[in-house]
């Protein structure tokens, strides 16, 4: 039997490849659109010398909010740094479970285990690769004092069911919407579901800056308050300290940018949309639907597509030939947390998680990319399945 770590070399190892005919995300495409915008703001930040949280601060907060839809917003250094406080905010601490998914990126369950809080995984959907709200019942325990759902590559996680879960048991809900801001459940803005929403500003994310940032949501003053003062040191005065809180204060440059691309947000999220349909017709046109598993968008959510992501059984071996194509593509994510060093617990049998490790493959989506390189993306795939000597078996849809 494979060790972990050799699971992970094998996954994540890029295959070799000659020169990418574009990139898998081009922020220099999208810098060169709003150029002038952008630097006009870095430049009134710079005459200002206003650094730390600020006016361009204060006013991001005020338009992230009205973006979401909740009461409050506060901003952070990172996404990362959101999940923890929204934690530490809600006084989760050592001997706590939280429950959340094991498909995702490492800082979801990171936030948790740093506080000596125990991560309790359960698996997820097939169709959705979010928390599976059944799972989630079943694992809620007299020691469980969050639930912390995803909204994996920008779609929302089924929220009614978990928020019924969670208000019969009386129990905190953090939406990890580090990739998903705009995106709507049921007619509502993730983020202003559950008690606490995250969002990052990473720059691969569908609103990112130009470094780390972050910033939480929720509709209680109180909580509110409390986020504000962990963000600075637990100090609602200099030198004095009402509780132990962290460094995580968002930039004003950062602010500034990201009150630019905020405004051109809902344009980039409609040509993300648009692009996710091509590909379904592209899919279509070259009869590769019984191959790849593509995308759901259940009814009543509203999908904005920070990752496109496919499943396909043979994923290592079209990934290679992509690649070597000049087809650029990403894995989210090669090993479920419950499998990784860090995490690694005998304890845990999530056959769906561990499923969509070997079998996801995200292709680019960006709102610059061309349908020129969408078509060359599915045809490269094309190609694969008409030249291979690997015999594939007919697929159903999960």
């Amino acid at each position: 039997m494979l060790r972990v770590e050799e699971v992970l070399r094998a996954t994540t190892a890029r295959p070799r490849s000659v020169s990418l005919a574009f990139p898998f995300l081009d922020l220099k495409a999208q810098f060169e659109g709003i150029r002038d915008e952008v630097m006009d703001a870095v430049a009134a930040t710079m005459r200002s010398q206003r650094f730390i949280l600020g006016p361009e601060v204060e006013q991001l907060e005020r338009e992230i909010a009205g973006c979401v839809g909740s009461r409050f917003a506060i901003a952070c250094a990172s996404g990362s740094d959101a999940l923890l406080l929204a934690l530490m905010a809600l006084g989760i601490r050592a001997g706590d479970e939280v429950i959340t998914t094991p498909f995702t990126f490492v800082a979801t369950a990171g936030a948790i285990a740093r506080l000596g809080a125990t991560p309790v995984f359960v698996d997820i959907e097939p169709g959705t690769y979010n928390l599976d709200p059944s799972e989630v019942a079943n694992a809620v325990t007299i020691n469980t004092k969050a639930i912390l759902p995803v909204h994996l590559y920008g779609l929302p996680a089924d929220m009614h069911a978990l928020m019924e879960i969670a208000n019969g048991e009386g129990i905190p809900v953090v939406e990890d919407a580090a990739q998903a801001l705009g995106a709507v459940c049921e007619g509502k803005k993730v983020g202003n579901i559950g008690t606490i929403g995250c969002f990052s500003f990473f720059p691969s994310k569908n609103l990112g800056g130009a470094g780390d940032g972050g910033m939480m949501t929720t509709n209680d003053p109180n909580l509110a308050e409390r986020l504000r003062l962990l963000r600075v040191h637990g100090s609602r005065q200099k030198y004095h300290c009402e509780m132990l809180g962290v460094n995580s204060r968002l930039d004003e440059l950062q602010a500034a940018i990201l009150r630019v691309k905020l405004r051109h947000l809902e344009e980039w999220t409609r040509q993300r949309r648009e692009n996710a349909n091509r590909y379904r017709l592209l899919f279509a046109e070259f009869a590769l639907t019984d191959r790849v598993i593509l995308p759901r968008e259940p009814e009543g959510m509203g999908h904005v597509y920070n990752q496109f992501v496919i499943r396909v059984l043979e994923r290592n071996q079209l990934r290679q030939h992509l690649v070597e194509s000049g087809v650029p593509t990403e894995i989210y994510y090669p090993e479920p947390l419950h499998r990784q060093p860090a995490f690694l617990s005998s304890r845990y049998r999530l056959p769906w998680s561990e499923m969509a490790s070997r079998e996801v493959l995200a292709l680019p989506i960006y709102p610059e990319l061309k349908e020129a390189q969408q078509r060359r993306v599915v045809e490269t795939m094309a190609q694969f399945y008409s030249t291979t000597k690997i015999q594939f078996q007919r697929r159903e849809r999960s």
